[in-house]
């Protein structure tokens, strides 16, 4: 794959991911170091925009808040982008499922886009002919790509069917009990993340998501170094990965996932973080308490 003109076509699973901030630079710096992305400019007259890659593969693209967004209290936040490959029926068949559409389709700087809600209120995105992106098939367990999609869902027993349908997501194991804590689901075949039901701390359900690292110790201590914050871990995980839940220094939620050689840290077992956020007239704001989880 070659530059930003590669296409991303499976449709019903993330291709790209956006950052939306108040500090473009300082936010491309940051995860540089913590990640390991490479920044690259690539504004328009109309957008400031920079697309990060890992290696010579564009994964993340950053920009800036807008400022109606601003002014109504919005903060800082990750958003996954769902392929699709027709944008119009999409919308419309969120609509009939009991979704929402927050912002309309529309023709942007990466493909036409529209922003969206789940029936429980978290939000993603779709889009179509994405001029960004990785096959994602390809590079889910590499260094510096989003490795993992998880939804903390008001209800994570009644929202999976709204995804089936929409996306074609399927449930990663036919034979898991009801009653389990974290539901896993797979696109194309292949178990890209997992649903849970949010804790009651949690006032509005969302997406998060997790960024490969080499060595998740050192990359934790490059998250306090650059500004950001530990929020949660490291904690390890039944099947031997150590993830740690995060948040930039400009207030964003990421999470990041990947081997732990050095087991000496601190390990704190739970944290908190404050988040506000009203934009088109969709609000939502509360107290984030994150626990120890097993996925």
């Amino acid at each position: 794959m070659n530059g930003d003109i590669s296409l991303v076509d499976q449709p019903g699973r993330f291709a790209w991911y956006e950052l939306l901030t108040t500090d473009i630079s300082g936010a491309a710096a940051f995860y540089g170091k913590v990640v390991g992305w490479a920044a690259k400019d690539a504004s328009t007259p109309e957008l400031a925009y920079t697309v990060l890659n890992a290696g010579d593969a564009p994964v993340v693209g950053f920009m800036g808040l807008p400022e109606e967004g601003l002014r109504m209290g919005a903060t800082p936040r990750w958003v996954g982008y769902v392929a699709v490959d027709d944008m119009d029926a999409k919308a419309a068949q969120i609509r009939r499922l009991g979704g929402a559409i927050l912002v309309p389709p529309t023709d942007s700087n990466i493909g036409r886009i529209s922003v969206v809600a789940d029936p429980q209120g978290a939000t993603f995105a779709l889009v179509t002919g994405l001029s960004y992106g990785q096959r994602q098939a390809c590079g889910l367990d590499e260094p510096g790509r989003v490795g993992w999609h998880e939804l903390l869902a008001e209800d994570r027993t009644r929202i999976f069917p709204f995804y089936g349908a929409l996306l074609g997501w399927q449930k990663a194991s036919a034979e898991a009990d009801p009653a389990d804590l974290y539901e896993l689901f797979s696109a194309a075949g292949q178990t890209i993340g997992g649903m849970l039901t949010k804790l009651p701390s949690v006032s509005q359900p969302c997406w998060l998501y997790y960024f490969n690292v080499d060595d998740i110790g050192a990359a934790a201590r490059r998250v306090n170094a650059g500004g950001g914050r530990v929020l949660q871990g490291p904690i390890e995980l039944p099947d031997g990965c150590w993830i740690v839940r995060c948040a930039d220094p400009q207030g964003a939620l990421f999470a990041l996932q990947g081997a732990w050689d050095q087991k000496g840290a601190e390990q704190p077992s739970a944290a908190e973080v404050n988040w506000s956020a009203r934009w088109g007239g969709v609000a939502s704001q509360g107290r984030l308490v994150l626990h120890k989880t097993k996925r």
